[in-house]
C-alpha cells in the first residue's frame, strides 16, 4: 500500500523551503512548486551507483527540517537503487528495465560514483556487465541525468593519480542528454532533493554554472558566506588547530581551508541537521566539490603557496575577491605590529 499523501501544508512548507534555499528561485517560486508538486505524477528515477563509497545515498538519507527523505519519497518512484532496493539478482535488474519501458522519455537517472574504463572497465560491474555498458543502456530513454557526487561530476577519489581504473565522470561518457552536477564528497543533502524536486515541479533542471553545478547551491563560495570571513578581512589567522587563534575561531586561510575557491552551500545549508560544517567544527574546508581536489597537494598548504593553483580553479570577479581579500589581510597585519605574531603571511607565504 502506498503512503498517504503529505498535507498540503507539509507541500507548502517543503516548498517554501526549497524556493528559499534555492535562492535563484523568484519569490513566487513557492507557490508554483506547491501546485506542480501536488498536481505531478511520481517521478520514476533510476539511481545507479558505480565507483563510490554509499556517501551520496547517505548523505540524501540524513536530509533534515523539513524532512526531506520522507517528502521526496511521496514526490518520486525511486524504481532502482543498488543501496535501498528490497530486491537482488535479476529482479532488481527487471525492475529497471521495467521503468526504463513503463517510463519511456520521461524518468530521470541519478548517477553516483565514476565509471572506470581501463582494461574494458572490468574493474566494476552490476550483474556481470559493466558500469559504462549499464550506464549506455539506462540513459537512452531517459528525459534527464543527474551526476551526484565527486566521483560522477568530476572522476572524484577513483581518478586520482595514477587512476589505475581508468575512472571518468559521467560526463565524460554522456553528450546527448541533460545533465547537471551536484559535486561533493559527499554532496550536501539540499542539493539532491532541491534538484529532483525543482525538475520533477518545472519538468527541466534548474540554471547551471560552467561546470554544470545547479547555481542555487553553487553560485558562492563557501568564503563568501562564511562567518569566520570577518577574521580574515582583518587579517586574524589560526597558525595551528590548539593555538589562541584556533581557540578564538580566527579564519583557517593559514592551516590550507579552500573555502576562497570552493563552491557550494555548506556555510549555509550544513550538515548534521543543520548544526554545523567542517569549518565551524574547526577544520578547513578541502574544496571537495571542486574539480581535481584530491590530486593538488596538501590539504594544509596555504593557497598563497599554490599561486597556479588558485589561478587555474577561479576565474573572473571570484579571482579578483579573493586576491583582493587576501591583500586586505596582508596590510591588515601589517598594521598590527604589536600581534609579535611570526605565522605566514596568507598574501605571499613568507615570515612576517
Amino acid at each position: 500500500m502506498s503512503a498517504p499523501a503529505p498535507a498540503r501544508r507539509d507541500f507548502l512548507k517543503y516548498s517554501a523551503f526549497l524556493a528559499s534555499v534555492m535562492a535563484t528561485l523568484p519569490p513566487e517560486a513557492a507557490a508554483r512548486m506547491v501546485e506542480a508538486l501536488a498536481a505531478s505524477r511520481r517521478q520514476s528515477v533510476i539511481w545507479l551507483s558505480f565507483q563510490e563509497c554509499t556517501g551520496c545515498t547517505e548523505s540524501l538519507t540524513r536530509a533534515h527540517d523539513p524532512d526531506l527523505e520522507d517528502l521526496l519519497f511521496d514526490f518520486i518512484s525511486l524504481d532502482y537503487h543498488h543501496t535501498l532496493q528490497a530486491a537482488s539478482g535479476e529482479a532488481a535488474e527487471t525492475a529497471r528495465r521495467q521503468a526504463i519501458a513503463q517510463n519511456r522519455g520521461k524518468y530521470v537517472v541519478v548517477v553516483d560514483g565514476s565509471v572506470p574504463m581501463a582494461a574494458g572497465g572490468v574493474y566494476s560491474t552490476v550483474a556481470g556487465r559493466t558500469n559504462a555498458d549499464v550506464l549506455a543502456e539506462t540513459v537512452q530513454h531517459a528525459a534527464a541525468v543527474i551526476a551526484v557526487g565527486t566521483c560522477a561530476s568530476y572522476g572524484g577519489l577513483p581518478a586520482a593519480q595514477p587512476n589505475p581504473t581508468g575512472a571518468v565522470p559521467v560526463s565524460a561518457l554522456i553528450t546527448d542528454k541533460p545533465l547537471i552536477n551536484i559535486p561533493g564528497c559527499p554532496p550536501i543533502p539540499h542539493a539532491i532533493a532541491g534538484t529532483l524536486a525543482y525538475f520533477l515541479a518545472f519538468g527541466r533542471l534548474p540554471e547551471v554554472d560552467a561546470q554544470s553545478r545547479p547555481l542555487a547551491f553553487f553560485g558562492e563560495t563557501i568564503h563568501d558566506r562564511c562567518y569566520r570571513r570577518p577574521f580574515y578581512e582583518r587579517g586574524l589567522f589560526a597558525h595551528g588547530f590548539d593555538d589562541e587563534g584556533a581557540r578564538q575561531g580566527w579564519c583557517l586561510f593559514e592551516l590550507g581551508c579552500k573555502g576562497p575557491v570552493t563552491y557550494n552551500h555548506c556555510a549555509t545549508g550544513k550538515w548534521n541537521g543543520g548544526v554545523s560544517f567542517p569549518i565551524q567544527s574547526g577544520h578547513g574546508c578541502l574544496g571537495c566539490s571542486e574539480s581535481g581536489f584530491w590530486d593538488r597537494g596538501s590539504f594544509y598548504a596555504p593557497l598563497s603557496t599554490a599561486t597556479a593553483d588558485i589561478g587555474a580553479t577561479v576565474v573572473g570577479a571570484a579571482a579578483a575577491g579573493a586576491l583582493i581579500g587576501a591583500g586586505a589581510a596582508l596590510l591588515s597585519r601589517r598594521r598590527r605590529p604589536a600581534d609579535g605574531d611570526a605565522g605566514a603571511n596568507p598574501a605571499d607565504g613568507t615570515k612576517g
